[in-house]
């Protein structure tokens, strides 16, 4: 059932004020975007020290994290379509205030409720921003050209999850009050974006929008591939929230390591990996990247587990990037092939199924290696996650290079 929204009727009747020419609104709509996504794991070198503050497991991280993801994909089934009806402007603009409300939350109320809560508002507001800004750059590229828009979005929005741990690690290790000044550096950034309110709009407001919950479907003909396509999500999806996660407890454990920094700088050298990945497949088949990758992030998890008996840090980050890169061609692909294989009025429905199956990756797995952690050694928990992940990627190889499944690939 869905929720009216009232008073959107009359957005399309305002009068218009100044707004910005093509190249600075596209500029300002991805300085926007940078910033939500930079907001959405900024705690992530600071969890160590929440968790010798309040005193809380391995687990509860997994779980405050969950509320994070759990809070995106929310965003991204109920309001995917939001911006389609009232505009993108509107939705990037309630998206940088929840950004600050979640800021304010993580600054004023350090407590383990206000952990969750701030996460949970950052997930919303990384999901309200992903969906309106996405399409606003291809929208608004100054060469009018979609594709290139796209890969912009695609590149600033992992731009701005591997900045943020970097500026939160070297702050938080070499500045005061280190839970306290990223979230202050964070609302200066956010500050500018509110030049959001000059960017032109690229969609005309329907009379009365509507919300509710997208449907998930995946037609049978195209089960096979589009099962390939999810595992690969769900992987790629786990290691990133394995990594954003439980990075310092991994360093702190196994390498005897508690550098924040170090920790900032490990999780951006994963997204920049997945950059390059992307940029560097981006001319290629969605077979070829997806069987890349299906082998990069195995090896990129074997030399990750191998880090952590011998407490080799050239092994842990050889891991760290190696997976990285096996992310970026996977996620990039899979997300292609199921756009490209759903029909025609079932697209949005086979790629909503499609992210549910992604989030679902970068919680269930990471909470289940909090769990083991609970009773036993970080090694075996890291083990096992290897296992569950490596698995995945062999069963969704085995269905990619199928008979049924190069048809699909070709067709």
């Amino acid at each position: 059932m869905g929720i009216a929204v009232t008073g959107a009727q009359h957005m399309g009747r305002c009068r218009p004020g100044p707004r910005l020419r093509r190249r600075p609104a596209f500029l300002v709509v991805a300085y926007a975007f940078t910033v939500v996504m930079l907001g959405g794991t900024i705690p992530t070198p600071l969890y160590p020290i929440y968790q010798h503050r309040i005193g809380f497991s391995a687990l509860v991280v997994t779980l405050v994290f969950a509320a994070y993801a759990a809070g995106t994909l929310a965003a991204l089934l109920v309001f995917g379509r939001l911006s389609d009806q009232v505009g993108r402007r509107p939705v990037i603009l309630a998206a940088l205030g929840v950004a600050v409300t979640s800021t304010a939350v993580f600054v004023l109320d350090q407590s383990l409720t206000g952990l969750f809560v701030g996460r949970a508002l950052s997930g919303l507001s990384v999901g309200l921003c992903t969906g309106a800004a996405t399409a606003g750059l291809a929208e608004l590229h100054p060469g009018s050209d979609r594709a290139r828009g796209a890969l912009v979005a695609s590149t600033v929005q992992m731009a701005g999850l591997g900045l943020g741990p970097l500026l939160s690690g070297l702050l938080s290790q070499y500045g005061p009050a280190p839970t306290t000044v990223p979230y202050l550096a964070l609302l200066g950034l956010l500050l500018p974006a509110g030049l959001i309110a000059l960017v032109p709009e690229t969609v005309s407001a329907v009379g009365r929008p509507h919300l509710g919950v997208q449907r998930l479907a995946v037609p049978a003909q195209i089960r096979a591939p589009f099962a390939a396509a999810a595992a690969a999500g769900f992987a790629s999806f786990a290691f990133l929230g394995l990594l954003t996660s439980l990075v310092g407890r991994f360093l702190a454990t196994s390498l005897h390591n508690t550098s924040y920094s170090l920790a900032g700088v490990l999780v951006f050298a994963l997204f920049l990996a997945v950059v390059v990945a992307q940029l560097l497949g981006a001319r290629w088949s969605s077979r070829k990247a997806l069987l890349a990758g299906l082998g990069l992030l195995p090896a990129g998890l074997l030399l990750f587990v191998l880090a952590l008996p011998t407490g080799s840090l050239a092994l842990f980050v050889a891991g760290i990037i190696l997976g990285g890169l096996g992310v970026g061609l996977d996620f990039r692909a899979a997300l292609a092939l199921v756009s490209h294989l759903a029909p025609e009025g079932k697209r949005s429905e086979v790629v909503s199924a499609f992210f549910v199956a992604a989030y679902l990756g970068i919680t269930l797995p990471v909470i289940g290696v909090g769990i083991l952690t609970t009773f036993a050694s970080t090694l075996v928990a890291a083990t096992a996650f290897a296992g569950v992940v490596t698995a995945l990627a062999g069963a969704a190889a085995w269905v990619i290079t199928s008979r049924a499944g190069s048809l699909a690939l070709r067709g």
